[in-house]
């Protein structure tokens, strides 16, 4: 075979970055056709960039593969593809990055997220990587081809060795992300699951007046607990409930109890720095009007603590302080799969071979949010999805 000889024809179907990343890695040995059904590629990639362009997480071994879940499913190809390596690879694509005071890492302060993806796609096009845009996966055929249906409504087959499926979740459909592939994979027999919101609000009943006077309001330094597992961080009261970096993580936990159940319970702790003691000492000898300036709680958090306690519980020292740190709240329900940062279910892990091929038909992979796995905000979601992409180098 000739120093640029290819060894046959990949099709990557899905535009998005787990799909950029294995074009990439591929375009070096085999032919590399990448199909989206947008205008443009890369449209999560650029809005995940509006709230603060967090790239990855600089945790690296064991703290970056236990945040995921199922725990096994990542692990090999974040070894492989880690957040140093990350951070390695957006510098050869002339993207320095720094840490933030919270462990996500950024690229350096002035660089846009459209700046991050126009060096990596013109890095693809030296790569020869083909892009065909307006091109919608409608289905498998008998041989597991893809069937794509372009805007003015015919349908192509274009065969390949392989191909890739990098065609996202259910959340943020503007972007592309609908999950109406799912129903495709269904008729072919391979096991899915149906999505679900992860890294969302939550909603809580809250009593009228809370809500109408401090919505969009944080509550800061906090800690959250659901059943074992126990979050500290910030959220924001909203309108209908919680959201923020707080809640997130705790979202598969509340996520299986309301599978079984009508509600969950949320513990709130707006004091997880101090003690019981400390925070009783901080009012043992102030008057009861005095105890929000003694215990540093803004306006929200102060409405928050009466509108959960009542004025006796309120008026004592002792059962005051333990409310602070023991709060309950009835979950009543996740937020919209739409509104979510994220999803799981997609194709079931046991459809698949460690090299996310399916057991079905080894020359088709599925890699990216498709694939039921789940990790918390950070930077961990886009490192997921890019490991996933890089892996594909299996290829060569």
């Amino acid at each position: 075979m000739g120093k640029n000889a290819k060894r046959g024809r990949v099709n990557i179907i899905g535009g998005g970055p787990a799909g950029l990343m294995a074009a990439e890695v591929l375009a070096p040995h085999w032919e590399v056709h990448l199909y989206e059904k947008g205008k443009a590629v890369g449209r999560k990639f650029l809005v995940a960039g509006k709230g603060g362009f967090n790239l990855t997480n600089h945790a690296t071994g064991t703290a970056l593969e236990s945040v995921y879940h199922p725990v096994d499913l990542l692990h090999s190809v974040l070894r492989a593809f880690d957040s140093q390596r990350l951070r390695e690879w957006l510098a050869g694509l002339g993207i320095p990055t720094f840490v933030g005071s919270s462990g996500r890492v950024f690229p350096q302060r002035g660089i846009k997220p459209i700046a991050v993806l126009q060096a990596w796609l013109r890095r693809l096009q030296d790569l020869e990587v083909q892009f065909h845009l307006q091109h919608r996966f409608v289905g498998l055929t008998d041989d597991w081809q893809a069937q794509l249906q372009l805007s003015d409504g015919t349908v192509q087959v274009p065969m390949a060795n392989y191909t890739v499926f990098a065609l996202g979740g259910a959340s943020w459909s503007v972007t592309g992300s609908t999950g109406e592939w799912l129903d495709h994979f269904g008729r072919r027999g391979i096991p899915t699951r149906p999505f679900a919101p992860s890294n969302c609000g939550v909603e809580i009943d809250w009593p009228t007046a809370l809500r109408q006077h401090h919505a969009g309001k944080p509550l800061k330094n906090i800690a959250l607990t659901a059943g074992t597992y126990r979050q500290a961080g910030e959220a924001s009261l909203t309108d209908y409930g919680l959201e923020g970096n707080a809640v997130y993580p705790l979202i598969r936990p509340l996520r299986d109890h309301l599978a079984q159940a009508s509600t969950a319970e949320l513990r709130l702790d707006l004091k997880p720095q101090n003690t019981l003691g400390q925070l009783h000492a901080k009012i043992a000898d102030k008057a009861p009007r005095n105890y929000a300036k003694a215990l540093r709680l803004d306006a929200a958090a102060l409405a928050l603590v009466k509108s959960s306690s009542t004025k006796a519980v309120f008026l004592d020292p002792s059962q005051l302080c333990r409310h602070l740190k023991n709060i309950p709240l009835t979950v009543r329900a996740l937020r919209p799969t739409e509104e979510a940062i994220s999803t799981v279910g997609g194709i079931d892990p046991a459809a698949l071979h460690l090299n996310f091929s399916l057991r079905a038909c080894e020359r088709i992979f599925t890699i990216g949010e498709m694939v039921d796995w789940d990790a918390p905000t950070g930077g961990f979601l886009l490192q997921g999805c890019l490991s996933m992409g890089y892996s594909m180098r299996q290829l060569r």
